[in-house]
């Protein structure tokens, strides 16, 4: 067993203070306060002056550090392998619109990465498809075109720089057990049947890059949409007459919302609204972090096949085109904090929220027989350490 020792432990309603977590084989053994004696146990780390909470989960992450997740057949594990010094512990691999081929490869790495999983990197949770089926007209950086609407054919026999809406659904079919979440458009021909079909098959159905009106989304939700994808960006906003995407999401206690907490993509005031409407319980952080996270300003990189550039908070297609974001994970808890939410909050919609809303039990709080998965952080909110399954990372 091992003891850290000392630290303020962040609680899912509170923090304890200078507490002691117990771990045994990799599982939560105690949290045991500090007024009581801690327990004999093989080897005590003095954490005295810090703060630990649960591992960081982002369920919407392009790349990080230079990596796309969908560059090469190594690349969701490169990313996974740098995730851990900004706290992260497990994370969604996510992809762009793109041919049947390369959302082939970046499943065949997602895939890869989930059964050969390193003990020193990051769990990879699953795949994020932002898929062929958006909105054109709500695409953002997604490159228009790979968009498809659900009821489009297949592909022309011997043309191979043709492709139709059933040969993504039949990549998607081939890797089912490596597509965890999967973003749409309701309001296309045949989203609604999509969003019944992908539901029966076991995937999360998000809402995101699109038009849809209050009434679509609300259908879609009926027929099992029960998550948004980067809520307030490239989707239908509120209006005075017309409630649109954001509407139907914050009325509804069915949908977890992810919101990219760079204070920059969404306003402060926007997030605390958003906290308001749904709670903690009910938002979630993402990054929405490309591969020019953690570098330079003005360092080039990319998002699927388009060049990027890392700006001073956001990235950028060539033509000034918002792609995505340059957040990491301990960022997110920082902006989180400073805009007036307790450590536990912060830490329920960096790691909580996700994971309940993935369906992951074991994860996601610090409690008696989840897994050890923990980032230590100094008074600043800095990462110092992250520990997996008991181990430390960085």
């Amino acid at each position: 067993m091992i003891a850290l020792a000392g630290a303020d432990i962040v609680l899912n309603d509170r923090v304890l203070p200078g507490a002691t977590l117990v771990i045994k084989d990799g599982v939560i053994e105690d949290v045991v306060p500090s007024h009581i004696s801690r327990p004999a146990v093989a080897e005590t780390i003095d954490l005295n002056g810090y703060i630990i909470a649960p591992g960081f989960v982002d369920v919407h992450l392009h790349g990080i550090e230079g990596v796309d997740v969908m560059q090469d057949a190594g690349a969701v594990a490169q990313v996974a392998a740098r995730l851990p010094k900004f706290g992260v512990t497990a994370f969604c691999p996510t992809s762009i619109a793109s041919t049947p081929q390369r959302l082939t490869t970046f499943l065949e790495s997602v895939k890869a990465a989930r059964s050969a999983a390193s003990p020193t990197s990051a769990r990879v949770l699953g795949a994020h498809l932002e898929s062929n089926f958006i909105n054109p007209e709500f695409n953002g950086a997604q490159p228009a075109a790979c968009l498809r609407t659900p009821q489009g054919i297949r592909s022309t026999p011997g043309v191979t720089d043709a492709f139709g809406a059933e040969d993504i659904l039949d990549v998607m079919a081939k890797y089912r057990d490596s597509v965890l979440i999967v973003t749409l458009a309701p309001e296309l021909p045949g989203g609604l049947e999509l969003v019944r079909k992908l539901v029966a098959a076991g995937h999360r159905v998000s809402l995101g890059h699109t038009g849809a009106t209050y009434e679509q989304a609300s259908a879609a939700i009926d027929a099992g949409a029960r998550h948004a994808t980067h809520l307030f960006n490239r989707m239908s906003s509120i209006a005075s007459r017309s409630p649109g995407v954001v509407g139907a999401v914050l009325g509804s206690d069915l949908v977890t919302a992810e919101i990219i907490c760079d204070g920059h993509h969404v306003h402060p005031s926007l997030v605390s609204l958003a906290i308001s409407a749904k709670s903690v319980s009910r938002v979630m952080a993402i990054t929405d972090g490309t591969a020019a996270a953690g570098l330079p300003v003005g360092s080039r990189t990319h998002l699927g096949d388009q060049s990027i550039v890392a700006g001073g908070h956001t990235a950028l297609l060539d033509d000034g085109t918002l792609a995505g974001s340059v957040l990491t994970m301990d960022g997110a808890f920082r902006m989180l904090i400073g805009i007036g939410l307790m450590p536990w909050e912060a830490a329920r919609m960096c790691a909580g929220t996700p994971c309940e809303a993935l369906g992951l039990h074991d994860m996601g709080a610090i409690a008696a027989g989840n897994r050890a998965d923990l980032v230590v952080m100094d008074r600043d909110h800095r990462v110092k350490q992250t520990w997996l399954a008991g181990r430390l990372m960085s």
